[in-house]
C-alpha cells in the first residue's frame, strides 16, 4: 500500500481509504468487520465514515471492530463528519457550535475513542458563520478531541474563506483536507475546487471513484440492466442520476476507453477508474465503498499497476467535460491569461 501525506499536514494516510456509507445498511457487521479487517491487512489506514451513516450504525460498527482488536487503533487513521441531521430541533443540524458539540462527542461516544483524527464539516451551513465554527473546531482540537479538519462537498469559494479566516486568526482548525465527488465522468471540481485546494494545501479525498457503480462497467450501451442493478430496480431514479452526469453519449464513450484499456490489461473497470483518480493531481486518499468482500478486493487491487501515459491520455481526452464558454472556456480565456512575449506572427 502506498502512503501520502494529508495535505500540508505531517500525517500520513494510505493511498486507498475505505469508505463505510454501506456499513449498518447493504453490509452487515460481519461483513463489515471482514471488509475492515481485509483493509487493515493490506496496509490502508485511513476508514472515512460519518455521523449520519446508518443513522449512526456505521460508527458504531467501527467502534466495536476498534474495541475487538487491541492495538489497531494506533494504526488507522479515523475521519467522521458531522453537519446533517442528528438530533430533534432546529439546534440537531447545521454547523453551530450548539449542534457540532454534541455531534462530535456522539461521535467520540459511538467510535468508542478519545479523539478524531480527521473531523470533517460534512456541508456548508448558510445559516452559521464561519469563524463560529472555526472557533469550535479550534477548541476541539486544543482539548484533544480532534487532530485535523476536513470540509466535504464545500465550492471552491467556501473552502477558500474557511482556510483564509482560519490563517487570519492563527487557529488550530485550519482545514487540510477537502471531500469532494471526482471520478471519470464528474470531472467538473476541476474547474475550480482542485486549484483552489491545491493553492490551500489540502488534500483530496474523492468520493465516488466509480460512479455509483457505472465505471464498473455493469450497464451497456444498447442492453437491458442486469438483475439487481440499480437501473434496473429504479430505472426513472437511476437513468435520471446518469443523465444529471453530463452528456450521456460521452459517458458511454468514457465506458468504451475505459474497457478497453481494462481487456487490454486484464484488469477489471472499476480497477482503471481508481487508477486514474490516483494519479490525479492533489489526491492523498481515494475512499473505496464496497458492499461486499469481493468488492472491495477488487478495488484495492486497482493500486498494484499504475496506468501508463498513453492510457492516462486516453482516459483524460475521452473524459474531458464540456467546458462552460464563459468563465472557463474561449471568452473567459483573455481574462486570465497575459504573454510578455507574444508571437510576431
Amino acid at each position: 500500500m502506498e502512503y501520502r501525506l494529508l495535505g500540508t499536514s505531517g500525517a500520513a494516510v494510505s493511498a486507498l481509504a475505505l469508505g463505510t456509507l454501506t456499513f449498518g445498511q447493504e453490509t452487515d457487521e460481519a461483513g463489515s468487520f471482514a471488509q475492515l479487517d481485509r483493509f487493515t491487512e493490506v496496509g490502508g489506514s485511513l476508514i472515512d465514515t460519518a455521523d449520519v451513516y446508518g443513522g449512526g450504525r456505521s460508527e458504531e460498527i467501527i467502534g466495536r471492530w476498534l474495541a475487538a482488536r487491541p492495538g489497531v487503533r494506533d494504526s488507522v487513521v479515523v475521519a467522521t463528519k458531522g453537519r446533517f441531521p442528528s438530533g430533534p430541533g432546529p439546534n440537531g443540524l447545521g454547523l453551530s457550535r450548539q449542534h457540532l458539540a454534541r455531534a462530535l462527542d456522539g461521535s467520540l461516544r459511538r467510535l468508542g475513542v478519545d479523539r478524531i483524527d480527521l473531523y470533517q464539516l460534512h456541508g456548508w451551513d448558510p445559516l452559521t458563520s464561519v469563524e463560529e465554527t472555526l472557533r469550535f473546531l479550534d477548541d476541539a482540537v486544543r482539548a484533544g478531541k480532534i487532530n485535523y479538519v476536513g470540509l466535504s462537498n464545500f465550492t471552491a469559494w467556501q473552502i477558500q474563506k474557511y482556510v483564509d479566516l482560519a490563517e487570519r486568526f492563527g487557529l488550530a482548525s485550519r482545514p487540510v483536507a477537502v471531500q469532494p465527488q471526482y471520478n471519470l465522468l464528474a470531472r467538473a471540481i476541476e474547474w475550480e475546487i482542485v486549484p483552489a485546494s491545491q493553492a490551500a494545501g489540502l488534500g483530496l479525498l474523492p468520493w465516488s471513484p466509480l460512479a455509483s457503480g457505472w465505471l464498473t462497467g455493469k450497464y451497456r450501451r444498447g442492453e437491458a440492466p442486469a438483475d439487481g442493478t440499480r437501473l434496473k430496480e429504479e430505472p426513472d431514479e437511476g437513468m435520471k442520476k446518469w443523465n444529471e452526469r453530463g452528456h450521456l453519449e460521452q459517458n458511454w464513450q468514457v465506458l468504451d476507453v475505459v474497457r478497453k484499456i481494462a481487456e487490454a490489461r486484464g484488469r477489471s473497470l472499476g480497477q482503471v477508474a481508481i487508477a486514474w483518480l490516483l494519479a490525479r493531481p492533489a489526491v492523498s486518499s481515494v475512499i473505496l465503498g464496497a458492499r461486499t468482500l469481493a468488492q472491495l478486493d477488487d478495488n484495492l487491487a486497482a493500486a498494484d499497476r499504475p496506468l501508463d501515459d498513453d492510457e492516462t491520455r486516453l482516459l483524460d481526452e475521452a473524459s474531458e467535460p464540456a467546458t462552460p464558454d464563459y468563465p472557463y472556456g474561449e471568452k473567459g480565456q483573455p481574462h486570465r491569461s497575459r504573454t510578455l512575449n507574444p508571437d510576431p506572427a
